[in-house]
């Protein structure tokens, strides 16, 4: 028997109901960012590689797909992140001196599984704020995030906070070399305690006991707290520890469901981001909704080294929040070609209402709808009966 038919590993058919709900989605997410002054942009599904891997790290380039231009012969890619393109875009496309806020919803290809449950071709939508390097954008993406998953139906929300600069302040005059930086982060991110210990013994005091002392620091606003009294005093540190205080005040004054968290031995993405870094969970979901996070050395490849926050999120994980039930209820009419009938129909239509024919030789499908109203001819008129 053929199995050509068979779709790759991790690869799925979205199927009508949850079709119609995505699309749905994806609009009232756009729309939301719209009226925060955020502009759509749509960007081309593959670009040549070095373009969609400038500045992102090892760990986008083993998620990206990669093929020969049959016209150039040069490398290009598949994208498995837009927001890449979206500092190419803000670089050189507008180019403009202020704050630049742009959006965008597409599909990304990942070569390889970014978590249990996770497809590799998520329907990406995410959100940049370019210019602006204070903690007032870090704190409006967040609040965006967290206003586009309550809207698609996520309940007792909650975030956790980290900041890459803890981590480079507390090797700042250390000279490490890239791979001995890699395993260090590994470790602090799996809290291999193990592991930590015997990478840092040779490490001045004040790093290796910090680097140490990371493991523990997670939990709610009192981690900032003894972060203070535990780590060196740095300048970055310093900074990380205020904004990260900063944004949680506000972060629970507006939003009094949310509970904040941190752990300050985070490093997810560690060469990438610049700043903190979010994630953000919702009751029943094991994986986190939203990432994101400051990453102010993104568009430096693009000749422009802007500051830059920013977040995305999967609209086919977020669509599953809520069941795929009916798309609404419809009308069903016979077909007919009469000037009157098409007329009535078209009226329907224009208004909003979906309107499904019965084809000559067959009924009407409810194909997701429901039906309550049929359109019918009564003393020559063509009017609506409940059905």
């Amino acid at each position: 028997m053929s199995r050509a038919w068979l779709l790759p590993e991790h690869i799925a058919d979205v199927l009508p109901a949850q079709a119609f709900q995505i699309e749905a989605l994806r609009r009232r997410l756009i729309d939301q960012a719209s009226r925060r002054g955020f502009e759509l942009v749509i960007p081309p599904l593959l670009e040549h590689l070095e373009s969609l891997l400038s500045g992102t790290g090892h760990e986008l380039d083993l998620q990206t797909f990669k093929l020969v231009d049959q016209l150039s012969g040069r490398m290009l890619g598949l994208r498995a992140d837009t927001t890449p393109q979206a500092a190419r875009i803000d670089a050189h496309l507008l180019n403009r001196s202020g704050v630049t806020r742009l959006c965008y919803c597409g599909p990304v290809l990942h070569a390889q599984k970014a978590g249990p449950g996770t497809s590799r071709e998520p329907l990406q939508f995410g959100a940049e704020v370019f210019g602006h390097a204070g903690p007032e954008s870090d704190l409006e993406i967040q609040d965006l995030a967290l206003e586009v998953l309550a809207h698609a139906g996520a309940k007792h929300p909650s975030i956790d906070l980290a900041d890459a600069r803890i981590l480079k302040g507390l090797l700042a005059g250390v000279d490490l070399d890239p791979l001995a930086l890699r395993d260090i982060v590994e470790s602090l991110s799996r809290k291999d305690a193990a592991s930590l210990g015997s990478q840092v013994a040779g490490l001045p005091e004040p790093a290796r006991d910090g680097l140490l002392a990371l493991l523990d620091l997670f939990g709610g606003t009192q981690v900032l707290q003894r972060a203070r009294g535990l780590l060196p005093r740095h300048a970055l540190i310093t900074a990380a520890l205020d904004q990260l205080e900063w944004l949680a005040q506000r972060l629970e004054a507006d939003h009094p469901e949310l509970v904040v968290s941190f752990d300050l031995a985070d490093m997810g993405g560690y060469a990438y981001y610049s700043g903190v870094r979010f994630a953000i969970y919702a009751q029943g979901c094991a994986e986190a909704l939203a990432r994101g996070g400051r990453y102010d050395e993104v568009g430096a490849i693009f000749g422009r080294n802007r500051p830059a926050v920013g977040f995305s999120l999967d609209l086919k994980a977020l669509s599953g929040l809520t069941d795929a039930g009916s798309v609404g209820a419809a009308i069903r009419a016979p077909w007919g070609d009469e000037p009157a009938f098409k007329n009535a129909v078209r009226r329907l239509r224009d208004a909003g209402e979906t309107v499904v024919f019965d084809f000559p030789g067959t009924q009407a499908q409810e194909c997701g709808h429901s039906f309550d109203r049929e359109l019918v001819k009564i003393a020559g008129q063509w009017v609506l009966r409940p059905v």
